[in-house]
């Protein structure tokens, strides 16, 4: 079993390592709001602020519901550097660039890129992997790939 799961750990695509970069205390319970910067590890010169909130152990107890926290997220991507473009995913689905466990059982918040080449653009969306009360919650950015023409 173990090198099973270690085989299908090794067969996900790679995805990008998160920092976190500040926490907000939004209550007296010790619920926080946590701040991460990612890179993108195919697009060089893009970073993405991720928020998401982090239920307290208080708050779990509290309220009987141990393993669920909110679907909640929030992105924004800039350009911080020359952007180089790796060997990214095309595709109208694009791919997966972060991936980070929400819960015990399945939920995870998810980052993918999306290459909108039309109007050459790369899309970035936060998502959970569940959907909380009937509704898919989500948060979008965008980087604009064009190169400013010189005068």
């Amino acid at each position: 079993m173990k090198h099973i799961l270690t085989a299908a750990l090794l067969a996900l695509p790679a995805t990008a390592h998160a920092e976190e970069v500040g926490k907000v205390g939004v209550d007296w319970v010790g619920n926080d709001i946590i701040i991460e910067a990612l890179t993108d590890p195919e697009v060089q010169g893009v970073t993405c602020h991720l928020a998401y909130f982090e239920r307290s152990i208080i708050d779990r107890l509290s309220n009987g519901n141990w393993f669920e926290d909110p679907s909640n997220a929030s992105i924004a991507c800039r350009q911080t550097g020359p952007i180089v473009i790796g060997d990214i995913d095309r595709s109208d689905d694009g791919e997966n660039v972060f991936r980070e466990r929400q819960s015990v059982l399945l939920k995870s918040l998810r980052v993918k890129r999306i290459f909108d080449e039309a109007n050459n653009t790369l899309i970035y969306v936060a998502h959970a992997t569940e959907l909380t009360q009937g509704s898919a919650k989500m948060s979008i950015s965008t980087v604009p790939l064009y190169v400013p023409v010189a005068e």
